[in-house]
């Protein structure tokens, strides 16, 4: 698991689309990225994040997002002690979404299927959930366990 949370450029980029979707322009992302609203653990105050969505359900429906920077992300903490307020992604808004805490064997899953649908993306997105690019290396099944993920599914 990769613990070096993002600084300087890198995380102005990564908040890149945090702005579009304050700005109104969450569409353009389609169903690639989702803007969870949320409370803070100790706060209580409004939080937002735009995450990157590893698995959409339109039959479900049904979200799963991932953490990049593993269980000890904010937003996932916030999530362990209070509901989301709101999920937004595409033309779709969801007003106090359910949420979930996906175990390691469908985390697992959830990635070894994303993993096949985004070859040319995979070698870019492995390294930030500190997993090798194949499954069948050891590694994998020592850091599956170690990834936190979520899925969202309206009320």
């Amino acid at each position: 698991m990769v613990d070096d949370r993002p600084t300087g450029l890198e995380r102005l980029a990564l908040r890149a689309p945090l702005l579009a979707y304050r700005a109104g322009l969450g569409q353009l992302f389609g169903t690639r990225l989702v803007h969870v609203t949320h409370k803070g653990r100790t706060s209580g105050k409004p939080r937002h994040v735009v995450l990157e969505v590893v698995r959409y359900d339109r039959e479900r429906p049904e979200i799963v997002v991932v953490t990049g920077w593993g269980p000890r992300s904010d937003w996932y903490r916030d999530l362990r002690v209070n509901p989301a307020i709101e999920v937004r992604f595409g033309k779709e808004r969801w007003a106090e979404p359910s949420h979930r805490h996906l175990d390691a064997a469908e985390t697992d899953s959830v990635l070894r299927a994303y993993r096949d649908e985004h070859p040319r993306l995979w070698p870019e997105v492995a390294p930030h959930l500190g997993l090798p690019d194949d499954p069948a290396n050891p590694e994998w099944a020592r850091t599956i366990d170690h990834i936190g993920a979520v899925a969202f599914s309206p009320r």
